[in-house]
């Protein structure tokens, strides 16, 4: 394994002028073995609105970016845009059992401080390679100002690894969140040597405008799922991602997602080995008919407490800022959930 050097100026000259600034990324998104797309978020100009009790500014934001291809597997590269420097590791081929490491965390709409905390937390842990978010980037994905605070929060973070997020109820299904980090579609699945990733839009009441297109586009997505899970059965591991949860811990959430409790079954039909959500902003884990439900929503978002964990299932329900790692090493996965203060929340292993 070896590190290549990759510059990207040539388009990021014209971007780096006195009327623009980038306010978002790089960030490597839509990694594989030998492709990436390298994207950042230019400021172009700003709108002021003019209120009775002040001014409110508004950035004008656009997308670049760069597609990779020729890439090698399991290679860390190096690359400029301009005067900023990133990097990122590509996947190994399918099905190799060469280890990787990833973090998982979510809610980080709020509370832009302890949001800050959380990523230094994650830096200092050691850089993954690559990042998984369970959703609500932002306070209103519709809302341009909130995204140049979401990446300059995240910015020592994201310029070093891959990232691959989810869309979160805050996130309002905005044209910004697919056009920010590259995603054509609201649910989509990616390999990473011996696993596979299964990445959901859990945010039904904003899929669509009308219950009949919200039905239909359940309906659709229920269907790929299924697809998706039996054509990767052969993989050694197998993980959901989205960002309702189908259980909760938190009282005023029960019964509260009769979708995602729908897909409980397609989840033990298809032997998924874990989930992970966020939604609820605290950590919880539960071991039902085989599978670990993780859920990390301790990103910045207000905490929530945990106040009716199902002691059937529970394994370790606590309200803290937090975000899981996972080490995989062949046939054996060890998922370690870690609070801001290093303190270890959790720990336990899939084989």
């Amino acid at each position: 394994m070896f590190s290549r050097i990759l510059c990207l100026t040539a388009a990021a000259a014209a971007l780096l002028g006195a009327a623009s600034k980038v306010v978002g990324g790089p960030v490597a998104v839509n990694v594989t073995p030998r492709t990436a797309t390298i994207v950042w978020v230019v400021q172009t100009d700003e709108l002021t609105l003019h209120l009775p009790d002040g001014a409110r500014q508004s950035p004008s934001l656009h997308v670049e970016k760069t597609n990779l291809t020729g890439l090698q597997p399991n290679t860390r590269y190096q690359y400029d845009v301009g005067d900023l420097k990133g990097s990122f590791k590509t996947a190994p081929v399918a099905n190799a059992a060469q280890p990787f490491r990833f973090v998982v965390f979510g809610d980080t709409r709020t509370r832009h401080d302890v949001h800050r905390h959380v990523i230094e937390a994650m830096v200092a842990h050691g850089i993954p390679d690559f990042v998984i978010h369970t959703g609500d980037l932002v306070a209103d994905g519709n809302d341009s100002s909130m995204w140049p605070v979401f990446f300059d929060i995240e910015r020592e973070l994201l310029r070093q690894t891959a990232f691959f997020p989810s869309l979160g109820n805050h996130e309002r299904n905005s044209r910004d969140y697919y056009e920010f980090f590259h995603v054509e579609t609201p649910f989509y699945s990616f390999n990473w040597g011996n696993a596979h990733f299964s990445v959901l839009n859990t945010d039904y009441g904003n899929a669509a405008s009308s219950p009949a297109a919200r039905d239909a586009f359940w309906t659709e997505q229920t269907r790929w799922l299924e697809e998706d899970l039996a054509a990767n059965q052969k993989t050694d591991f197998r993980f959901v991602v989205g960002h309702h949860p189908p259980i909760s811990a938190v009282a005023r959430r029960q019964e509260f997602n009769p979708h995602m409790v729908a897909l409980v079954p397609l989840f033990e039909k298809y032997h998924v080995n874990a989930t992970f959500f966020g939604h609820d902003h605290n950590y919880q884990h539960y071991l039902k008919n085989g599978i670990h439900y993780v859920i990390t929503g301790g990103g910045g978002a207000p905490l929530y407490d945990v106040d009716k964990p199902d002691p059937a299932y529970a394994v370790k329900v606590v309200s803290t800022e937090n975000f899981v790692t996972v080490n995989v090493e062949g046939k054996a996965a060890k998922v370690k959930s870690t609070a801001l203060d290093g303190k270890i929340l959790d720990e336990f292993e899939i084989k």
